[in-house]
């Protein structure tokens, strides 16, 4: 099934549900979770259902990734719904870069989720939130016209924080871990979180969000949510500057700000904020995400995140009207790859086609009719086999049907071992095959690579 919705059994038979890796729902009491718990819910991801993360499609997304012609797929993604309540949907894209950024980006898909969740419940635990429901006295249940709004504010500060500090929580647990080198290696981050009709928007590097909705004359506009956060925004490069990190362009490419080390021409990174990359986080490059709160309205039809591999290519418009105009919903994440793919040969015939992922969230709930048909399936089975071309896709139950290099969780201390023994194999072999393939994002001609060159000290160096 490959891309359909995850439904897979744990070793005893049973489904893992979302309370047994230590995900309590709203206004339950939150138990104190410790590492090899971590551990053991990070192994069971793939047996959450309603959690999709290869090509395929949800009761109200689709969700389709690419690769390009740099090497390894570097893109992730995710669709969660149901998390934490039933009206609650995760989306989040990925995009990585640097030798081991495929890794990098695979993480944080998967752990940053996780993160957000625990971060929000210990504001519930602690009594603080709007979301601390059982705690509220009934006595005190009285009419008042200003309550809704002053739920709405505490909801939207404990959302902030709880991305601000799930995202520091992840940027910290990527330097301490021994396994998987971040120090010029990094991913971009754009997770969304609809809530009703509450949208709350977290983000770093140049991953995009954008709502479709119908203005007044009944017209699809094309409504952007976030902003691609690169070195050429002014408060991005006065951060940078002051923290004697250096932002200035190349010759033979003068529209692209990079970031650059104050002794060393390296590592060229194109974006501002980014998790890993610590080569460059001592000289203000940050992974503290940007957050933005909307209320969607009957108006609101659909929101598309994607890499920036579509955004290079196709403008909020015409991204619009391809993916409102697909023939199916299902089949709308991979027609607006196929577009951007078709663009990058026309616009760039001797650049190489950056990796490309898409996740379409459709805001009334509703999905194509016919899902489990023929064409269905053979959708699945196509995507599965285009994913990553060199990059097999992850089954449903989490292991790999050919050798892949999309799982990524690794060992933080020896004392743990015993419960990362087989997680530890995976990701050891995808060092391996990582090894043996070329690497090419720092060669050759691209429209625009994320990193351009690897700081002399550094350990890590393109294979020639």
């Amino acid at each position: 099934m490959g891309g359909c919705v995850s439904t897979s059994s744990s070793s005893n038979g049973e489904k893992v549900s979302p309370e047994c890796l230590g995900i309590s729902m709203f206004c339950r009491k939150r138990i104190r979770r410790t590492f090899s718990d971590h551990a053991v819910a990070l192994k069971h991801l793939s047996s959450i259902p309603n959690r999709i993360f290869t090509n395929g499609k949800s009761r109200t997304c689709c969700i389709f990734t690419q690769q390009g012609r740099k090497g390894i797929n570097q893109d992730a993604m995710i669709v969660w719904e149901d998390f934490m309540a039933e009206d609650v949907t995760f989306c989040g894209v990925f995009d990585g870069h640097g030798p081991h950024g495929h890794l990098v980006a695979s993480k944080v898909r998967d752990v940053l989720p996780l993160k957000l969740m625990s971060t929000f419940q210990s504001f519930e635990s602690k009594g603080t939130g709007a979301g601390d429901c059982c705690n509220e006295d009934p006595q005190l249940e009285v009419v008042d016209p200003d309550k809704d709004q002053v739920v709405d504010d505490k909801m939207e500060t404990q959302w902030r924080e709880s991305f601000l500090q799930s995202y520091k929580a992840m940027d910290k647990e990527l330097r301490s871990q021994p396994n998987l080198d971040c120090f010029c290696s990094g991913s971009t981050a754009i997770t969304l979180l609809k809530q009703g009709s509450d949208l709350y928007i977290g983000y770093i590097g140049d991953s995009r969000a954008i709502l479709a909705s119908k203005d007044e004359n009944d017209s699809m506009v094309a409504v952007q949510l976030t902003v691609d956060l690169k070195p050429d925004l002014p408060k991005e490069a006065e951060r940078i500057k002051q923290c004697k990190g250096r932002v200035f362009a190349l010759q033979d490419e003068p529209e692209v700000q990079r970031v650059w080390l104050p002794f060393d021409n390296a590592p060229g990174l194109a974006m501002a904020r980014a998790f890993g990359d610590f080569c460059v986080k001592d000289y203000g490059v940050i992974s503290v995400p940007e957050f933005s709160h909307r209320v969607l309205t009957e108006r609101d039809k659909f929101i598309v995140l994607a890499s920036d591999g579509v955004w290079d290519v196709l403008s909020n418009e015409e991204v619009v009207d391809i993916v409102s105009s697909a023939s199916t919903r299902s089949s709308a994440a991979r027609i607006l790859v196929d577009a951007a793919a078709r663009e990058w040969k026309v616009k760039y015939p001797t650049s190489k086609m950056d990796d490309c992922a898409v996740v379409c969230l459709f805001l009334d709930g509703k999905m194509d009719l016919e899902s489990d048909n023929e064409e269905e399936q053979s959708f699945s089975s196509a995507a599965l086999q285009r994913n990553h071309s060199g990059n097999a896709a992850e089954s449903d139950d989490g292991h790999n049907s050919e050798p892949s290099l999309q799982r990524n969780t690794t060992v933080r201390s020896a004392e743990h071992n015993h419960v990362y023994k087989q997680v530890v194999a995976e990701a050891d072999q995808e060092i391996a095959v990582t090894e043996d393939q070329k690497w090419s994002g720092l060669e050759g001609v691209t429209r625009v690579n994320s990193l351009v060159q690897l700081p002399r000290f550094s350990d890590e160096r393109p294979r020639p």
